[in-house]
């Protein structure tokens, strides 16, 4: 190799090196990071645009939430909370949860709320609560042949009803001791589609439930089943959120008013109950 030619390359490698180090030490040029997952800024992750709201429901309580026969979950008050998250521009994020956890679920922050049928009666100091917006009964549901036809004819029987639930509250309460005293067995199960199959089997005479689960499990069955004219409770659903946060509450309860007040709140009703269940501003 000549003099000259060794004196280019001598000059061209310089010149490389010179580059190569030169952006490495450029302030312009951002750092390496670790893969698209990567952490939102913190001045921009707690935005309106990029809020999701946690919703916390129980997957087998047709027809407030429930897993449709496409596999997707569907129910009353989920259409509520997508109409409401579409509205305030928020993303909405389902989360399915085992119902006798659903207070740990909520204090550890894995869910935002619990709108789910949600009973607010007797717990009105556990959450902060939106503005009732329903109005439902506990009732009991037996077949109709079973000759059972009030609550007097439950002596003796076996009743099925769900954990945690509002209408095991309201049996529990003071005011139905007597009543809960004359079964023969009150029988706590994980959920309703298994107590219509112990009903069915003749292993429960009767069910204890929310009367708008009732009326939505029998639809094309009323021959078969009965609802008992006596109700257990009356009772208001509520939407429960971590006590103290009045603030994510606050927002809900504004857009659940506008809801209510241009008729979204009935249609989406309509829709599923027939009728307009909506008692807010009432």
């Amino acid at each position: 190799m000549t003099t000259i030619k060794r004196t280019l390359c001598a000059v061209l490698a310089a010149a490389m090196l010179v580059l190569l180090f030169g952006c490495a030490n450029d302030a312009s040029v951002p750092a390496p990071t670790a893969g698209a997952d990567a952490a939102a800024p913190a001045e921009t992750a707690n935005t309106e645009a990029d809020f999701t709201l946690k919703l916390g429901f129980d997957a087998e309580f047709p027809p407030y939430g429930y897993l449709d026969e496409n596999g997707e979950y569907a129910g009353f008050d989920i259409d509520m909370a997508k109409e409401l998250c579409s509205r305030l521009g928020w993303g909405l994020q389902l989360i399915p949860i085992n119902w006798d956890s659903k207070d740990f679920e909520l204090e550890s922050g894995a869910i935002d709320c619990i709108w789910n049928g949600f009973t607010m009666n007797g717990r009105e100091e556990l959450y902060t609560w939106s503005d009732a917006y329903m109005d439902n009964s506990q009732v009991f549901i037996v077949k109709s042949d079973s000759g059972i036809t009030d609550k007097a004819g439950l002596a003796g029987k076996t009743v099925a009803v769900q954990k945690e639930s509002s209408a095991l509250k309201a049996l529990e309460g003071e005011e139905n001791a007597e009543l809960l005293a004359s079964f023969k067995q009150l029988v706590q199960l994980q959920d309703y589609n298994t107590a219509f199959m112990e009903l069915e089997s003749g292993a429960a005479d009767a069910i204890a439930m929310d009367i708008g689960v009732a009326k939505y499990q029998i639809q094309g069955k009323e021959s078969e089943y009965t609802i008992l004219d006596e109700a257990i409770q009356s009772e208001q659903y509520a939407i429960g959120f971590y006590l103290g946060n009045s603030e994510l509450r606050d927002k809900v309860q504004a857009e659940l008013d506008k809801m209510a007040a241009d008729g979204t709140f009935a249609k989406i009703s309509e829709n599923w109950f027939g009728y307009d269940v909506c008692i807010l501003g009432e």
